[in-house]
């Protein structure tokens, strides 16, 4: 960076600095020296927060909990001012060596003015950005799964059945219901009636899921049943093995009250959950 510049200033650039003098604009160029290594350390910070952020959403998802999409804005829009301040930054050297008098006046006045000003809003928004990152919380649980309301087949005599079974369900010292019978008496009929009255009769049940069991199925099928209707991820999921799914099976259903419908057995839970 040299001490003196050519005194050669066009037409177009000395209308500029007189704008910049009225508006107090020329400090994009004079203080160019302070703003770009600011927004370097600015940059900085606003990736460890990234990192720091993405390290918490990335733990949450381990723990099949859902990250807030607010986080994931937040997340997105500070990878997109990364990329332009490290370009702000990797064009600052170029820049630096256009400036002389000590750093207020540029070989290339326009060039510097408008490289500046870049500098300037983008240090702004960085600094606005990290203020905006400080959450609380960065996930929640997974939505409990609402009652899928299942095709029934022609009324059967089974309302006596359906209401005697219903008020086991309520009771909260019953844990566990079995139904036994042959095949054809209604098994499958009457869960479907007691699956259905979830949707339309007030209860405190916060997850009812439905897991068709048939004779080849081996617990993980029957798992993945259930955490299809837990909403977890498919792919990554599915891949687990037997006992790391009924962790997180665990993990999620040991707080919630809920029922789970298995083929012609259905459990509630009233105390703590054993798999």
């Amino acid at each position: 960076m040299g001490n003196c510049c050519s005194l050669q200033i066009g037409l177009e650039n000395f209308i500029l600095r007189g704008l910049d003098s009225i508006a107090g604009h020329a400090n994009y160029v004079c203080k160019l020296q302070q703003t770009l290594p600011t927004l370097s350390a600015a940059l900085q910070e606003l990736r460890a927060q990234r990192n720091d952020l993405q390290s918490q959403v990335d733990l949450a998802e381990q723990r099949l909990l859902r990250p807030f999409e607010q986080v994931q804005l937040w997340l997105s829009k500070a990878e997109t001012m990364i990329t332009e301040a490290e370009k702000l930054i990797a064009d600052g050297p170029q820049q630096m060596n256009n400036l002389c008098l000590g750093g207020c006046a540029s070989m290339n006045y326009l060039s510097s003015y408008k490289f500046g000003k870049k500098v300037a809003e983008m240090l702004q928004e960085i600094r606005d950005h990290k203020r905006d990152g400080a959450f609380e919380k960065v996930a929640e649980n997974q939505p409990a799964a609402s009652v899928v309301v299942r095709p029934e087949e022609q009324p059967i005599a089974l309302e006596s059945t359906i209401q005697k079974a219903w008020s086991c369900i309520v009771d909260k010292d019953v844990g566990i219901i079995g139904l036994y019978g042959l095949g054809g008496v209604g098994k499958t009929t009457l869960l479907t009636k007691l699956n259905n009255k979830f949707s339309t009769t007030p209860n405190d049940f916060e997850v009812v899921i439905w897991a068709l069991v048939s004779k080849d199925s081996d617990v993980g099928k029957i798992q993945d049943r259930i955490g299809g209707n837990l909403g977890f991820p498919d792919g990554s999921w599915k891949n687990k093995h037997v006992e790391q799914k009924a962790v997180d099976i665990y993990r999620i259903l040991s707080n919630k009250r809920f029922v789970v419908f298995v083929d012609t057995i259905f459990w509630i839970k009233r105390g703590r959950l054993g798999f």
